[in-house]
């Protein structure tokens, strides 16, 4: 293929010196096509993971930032502006932001040129936005490229990928020649003494305690055997848990009496480093524990030094080395370890074949090999390129102008906050000192910090609002009955030895996504163990809205730790009794759980609504629906506003709906309740439903005054029937603020999966 059709190549993905294995392959991947043709200008768009960034090579000229949806696009008007005539994309979830990663397709789906995606991670059984994701990056990618059969498969029949666009190329391998181990072995101290070799960023997964449960039973037969532990601990692993994992493994290594037996090298080598490390070995150890990786670079990498492999039977490693290639041992085997490792140094010939064959193998695998192949497809991509429309950045449609939401200020959210937590009231912007604080408003503050956590604010004092909230929760909390105080007094004084059961399930919901979104190091562990303790009382309780206040808690929790059979138990209870009390009270003219529409209304369907997503109830999805449905048509105006059911007599069944006193937090409930039945259904109609509440606060409503004052970030507590509060205390301002968050929060979400025009 003649260079001159491939003039100008950029490589999407993390660059080393991130620590990442996907940094480490695109940073080969990128030398060695640059070497292939060296006509073709190839360059680097790289991801970072922190706001400092890293001190990077010349060969990256753009940076993204990963949480931030703005920067991708901006990403995408810089390929365009350069002329760029093929785009090859690393894609592996965990390294993009927003949902599964799903903030790369808002780049992918503004880019004039070809793009061939690589998918490092292929999943057997996805979730629906790592569904979604894979599906929209195959669509808008001209060709994507597997590194294995199965991964091809899984492409075709889980995700319905056209055959014709997947390209096979292995995961490209140094070219280093065949060498025998001993005369490398002297540079690490082992000289004379028989080695096997795992290397990689060091995480639970990987199974080293596995191996080092063997180490004692290959005693017994090479007293001098060394097993080498080779790379550092993964930096995410680091941020969350600091070096525990690692001291774990060399304590464990003592507790065996085998520290003189292994080598624990704490360092992130360059590839010539880790050549030498592999030539040193006799055998190469992957003892691995998920089934589901579908590529593994240090396999790749040993496997085409010609190296003999004992590796759990993972999938890339189940294809890779079949036939003898390799020896595969049970999940979890320690016992396994030892014998097939035994084996292979007793018998030298068996393991000098197989290291033979393996290096035969592997020159298939060569970087430069990989480079021609990916050439080729860089070619058929340009070949079957269908031209997109490009709109920059700067030019939106006017409709999109129209719906643009507030900018976000949080002044007003830190003067209702001093070093205990936030304080209920205030007139007008002053905070009412006299009223002190309540659980309720400083659990929504808590939720609040977790959303603006996910949406990668960085307004100042955020982290210390989160800190702020969670200590008063944790002042709240009673251990000896489990139960949320919610009153305290200026003067730090609580005022009731048990709070309200919706103070409780407001308490819950905030842990609980504390645990399963928060991305900061420290308070999901905190927030864990609060809440599975405090769970189990509102199983007690008879208010409908702590069970749907605690059932949102619930889900939020299980997004991260989906396999907990007694959050599971109490979500399948909470959610029985909501559906109960529905059955019990609905009726074709009044499809609601009470006889009256009273406060925080639309978080009984959310609750349900959010059951009825997560899979296995749709029961109780169609009941959320249905009386969602219903709610919105009482709540609208005939004018077409929203309309919230006033606080001044609220709607008895056979009555009428007080028009006011209208409450932010209807407004609020109302959004969240409509964003996630979008969420479930895909339905447009609910973002309508979802854009006329929050609109509530901006001036649509029945006195046409706008509630929001953007001024001071703040939100009046209420629309009378003359006039508008003027008060701004904390129940209606994190009313606004998590509406505002949500709306936020779906619309990046939309902008990263939209389609191109």
């Amino acid at each position: 293929m003649g260079h001159s059709e491939n003039n100008k190549i950029a490589f999407v993905g993390d660059y080393l010196p991130r620590k990442c294995g996907i940094a480490t392959f695109t940073r080969d991947m990128q030398t060695s096509v640059a070497s292939y043709d060296p006509a073709a200008e190839c360059f680097v768009v790289s991801v970072n993971d922190r706001a400092e960034g890293y001190d990077y090579p010349p060969e990256v000229r753009f940076e993204i930032d990963e949480q931030d949806l703005d920067s991708y696009l901006r990403a995408a008007d810089f390929l365009n502006f350069a002329n760029t005539d093929v785009v090859c994309l690393q894609h592996e979830y965990g390294i993009y932001g927003g949902p599964a990663g799903s903030y790369i397709l808002g780049l992918l789906r503004d880019l004039r040129m070809p793009i061939v995606t690589t998918f490092h991670t292929v999943l057997s059984e996805p979730d629906g936005d790592q569904r979604r994701v894979l599906m929209q990056l195959a669509d808008l990618s001209a060709r994507v490229v597997v590194m294995t059969g199965r991964a091809r498969k899984f492409l075709r029949d889980i995700y319905g990928v056209d055959e014709s666009k997947i390209d096979i190329i292995p995961h490209g391998i140094p070219d280093t020649p065949f060498a025998e181990p001993d005369p490398y072995k002297e540079q690490f101290g082992v000289e004379g003494r028989p080695v096997a070799l795992t290397f990689g960023l060091l995480s639970p997964n990987k199974g080293i305690e596995h191996m080092l449960r063997a180490v004692p039973a290959i005693l017994e037969e090479f007293p001098n055997f060394v097993y080498i532990v080779l790379g550092e601990t993964h930096p995410a692993l680091v941020r969350d848990q600091g070096e525990r994992y690692r001291l774990g493994l060399e304590r464990l290594a003592r507790d065996l009496g085998i520290e003189s037996n292994v080598i624990f090298y704490n360092r992130f080598v360059d590839l010539n480093q880790l050549t030498q490390f592999i030539r040193a070995s006799d055998v190469y150890v992957t003892p691995y524990l998920n089934q589901a990786q579908i590529t593994s670079g240090t396999l790749a990498y040993s496997f085409g030094c010609g190296k003999a492999i004992v590796s759990t039977p993972y999938w890339h490693a189940a294809e890779l080395l079949a036939d003898g290639l390799g020896v595969l041992v049970p999940f979890a085997d320690s016992a396994a370890l030892a014998a097939e490792i035994r084996g292979l140094l007793r018998d030298t010939p068996r393991r000098l074949a197989m290291c033979e064959r393996a290096y035969g193998l592997g020159r298939e695998m060569v970087w430069r090999r990989s480079a021609q192949q990916y050439m080729q497809s860089f070619q058929l991509a340009r070949l079957v390129r269908q031209d997109r429309p490009f709109r920059p950045l700067a030019v939106r449609p006017l409709a999109e102008q129209q719906a643009e939401l507030p900018v976000w200020r949080l002044d007003h959210l830190r003067r209702m906050t001093d070093s205990t937590g936030m304080f209920q009231h205030a007139t007008f912007t002053v905070p009412r000192f006299t009223e002190g604080y309540c659980t309720d408003d400083n659990s929504r503050a808590f939720l609040l910090t977790v959303l603006l956590d996910e949406l990668g604010q960085e307004e100042p004092g955020v982290l210390q609002l989160a800190i702020t909230s969670a200590a008063f929760l944790q002042s709240a909390f009673d251990l000896g009955c489990k139960r949320f105080r919610n009153f305290m007094s200026f003067d730090r004084r609580w005022l009731e030895r048990v709070g309200s059961e919706d103070c409780q399930g407001r308490a819950l919901w905030a842990m609980g996504a504390c645990v399963g979104r928060s991305r900061r190091s420290d308070l999901p562990a905190w927030a864990a163990s609060h809440f599975k303790i405090a769970l189990p009382p509102i199983l007690e309780m008879s208010s409908p809205r702590a069970w749907a206040f605690g059932l949102l808690g619930v889900h939020e929790y299980l997004r991260r730790f989906s396999g907990d059979r007694e959050c599971g138990q109490a979500r399948d209870a909470l959610t029985a009794l909501l559906v109960g009390l529905y059955e019990r009270t609905a009726t074709p003219d009044w499809p609601w759980f009470e006889e009256i529409l009273s406060y925080d209304n639309a978080r009984l369907a959310h609750a349900l609504i959010a059951r009825g997503r997560d899979g296995g109830d749709p029961r109780a999805l169609e009941i959320g629906l249905n009386a969602l449905t219903w709610l919105v048509q009482i709540q609208r105006a005939p004018q077409g506003h929203f309309r919230a059911i006033g606080s001044n007599g609220f709607y008895r069944k056979g009555g009428e709906p007080a028009r006011f006193d209208q409450q932010p937090i209807e407004a609020n409930a109302t959004v969240a309740a409509c964003l996630e039945a979008y969420r479930a259904t895909q339905d447009a109609r609910w973002m309508s439903e979802a854009r006329s509440a929050f609109e509530w606060f901006l001036g649509r409503n029945d006195l046409a005054q706008e509630l929001y004052d953007p001024a001071t970030g703040g939100c009046c507590d209420g629309l009378h029937e003359d006039r508008v509060s003027k008060n701004q205390g904390a129940e209606s301002t994190l009313a606004f603020l998590l509406s505002l968050a949500e709306m936020n929060l779906l619309e990046r979400s939309l902008a990263a999966f939209r389609h191109a025009r």
